[in-house]
């Protein structure tokens, strides 16, 4: 069944329509309400009710539309409520989330936050979850463990360090801690103090190549020009962690990390002289089901898994890894959180490259940055596509 040929509706197709109300799109409410006839009742596309069946469903312009049909709001969604237009709500939560960021030490309710954004608190915790893929709640505990981490580094105490974060008690402190640090505030704050972190380096046709690990899976995998400077970067990381480089029989004794780190470096092409045997089956590698101990954001976490699912071979935009993760209007914070990611390879951000390289062939003539150097990132793809 057509929409009804009404304004921004009339630009839709039903079954652009439709897939709105499937992915309960926050961004098409105010363009669009939905009806079903078996209830009577009409929705937003966002409305968290279950979905109806498609026969069932008639397409309207608006709120005045379908009552005059004889249809009654929902009352979950409340469609007929004098909302924000969508772009309006977007850009509302885009000012909360701002707000968020500015000011992650101090905690402050949806009901506030919807108050200073001029929003219904209902419609901002939709529209913000949909755009950022978590609620304003959880995005704030996100920075506030962000800048717990960062105080633990600079402050004197962990007290002072649990203050200046925001927590009001050590007790939230530490519960921030166990989801975002993977050790006590005191344990990072040490440098990593107690935790064992062992690792190895080689060599690859990208350059040199540093895999470390906990006991709980790979930690950092980093890309360099040698192994003094990889080094350093993992003591920054971790100061007073228990390092311990392995090599020789020690690495082979370590069954996890030497298959990890083989692994990796036949992910990144084996260095110039390397014999046809050691390149195995010459298949690249699966590396998806490493296990990972790194530590983001959820929304961080949302990211790296999507970039994780991008097959060996392929590229994607990064607007199409924000619409993966379920977040499709926060490029540049999907791009933010790419740059971040601590585990080359293993999460593989070499293959997300800007819009106009992912269509191009042969080698794309911009591939993007990469934390590790662009011209890895250029070598990285060119391999995966001859491989493949």
């Amino acid at each position: 069944m057509k929409p009804h040929d009404t304004g921004q509706l009339a630009r839709l197709s039903a079954d652009e329509a439709w897939g709105a109300v499937l992915e309960r799109d926050a961004a098409m409410d105010g363009r669009f309400v939905y009806a079903v006839r078996t209830t009577g009742i009409f929705c937003r596309p966002s409305c968290p009710s279950r979905r109806p069946l498609r026969k069932n469903v008639q397409f309207l312009a608006d709120a005045a539309s379908a009552v005059t049909a004889g249809f009654r709001p929902c009352r979950r969604c409340q469609p007929d409520g004098d909302e924000a237009t969508p772009s309006a709500a977007v850009r509302a939560a885009e000012r909360a989330r701002s707000l968020l960021e500015a000011h992650p030490e101090t905690a402050v309710s949806l009901e506030e936050l919807a108050r200073q954004v001029k929003l219904s608190p209902s419609h901002l915790q939709r529209t913000f979850t949909r755009l950022y893929g978590t609620s304003p709640r959880r995005y704030a505990a996100a920075l506030r463990a962000d800048r717990f981490k960062a105080e633990l580094r600079e402050a004197p105490t962990v007290s002072r360090a649990t203050f200046d974060a925001g927590f009001g008690a050590s007790s939230r402190a530490y519960d921030a801690a166990a989801s975002h640090l993977g050790m006590t505030p005191a344990a990072y704050r040490r440098g990593g103090r107690g935790v064992e972190v062992r690792y190895a380096t080689a060599a690859t046709a990208v350059g040199r190549i540093l895999v470390a690990a906990t006991r709980r899976g790979v930690c950092s995998v980093t890309l360099g020009d040698d192994d003094a400077a990889l080094e350093a970067a993992l003591a920054r990381e971790y100061p007073e962690a228990l390092r311990e480089r392995l090599d020789g029989a020690r690495l082979e004794a370590d069954p996890d990390l030497s298959r990890w780190l083989a692994s990796a470096v036949r992910a990144a092409g084996l260095p110039a002289g390397s014999t046809a045997g050691d390149a195995g089956d010459g298949k690249l590698p699966t590396l998806a089901d490493v296990p990972l101990d790194v530590n983001g954001t959820p929304f961080q976490d949302r990211v790296w898994r999507a970039v994780r699912a991008i097959p060996p071979g392929e590229v994607r935009s990064y607007s199409e890894v924000a619409a993966v993760a379920g977040v499709p209007r926060a490029v540049r914070a999907v791009a933010s959180a790419i740059a971040s990611n601590p585990v080359a390879l293993m999460v593989p951000c070499h293959r997300v490259v800007p819009k106009a390289a992912v269509h191009s062939t042969g080698r794309p003539a911009t591939p993007g940055s990469y934390r590790w150097g662009a011209e890895r990132k250029a070598r990285l793809l060119e391999r995966e596509r001859a491989a493949g």
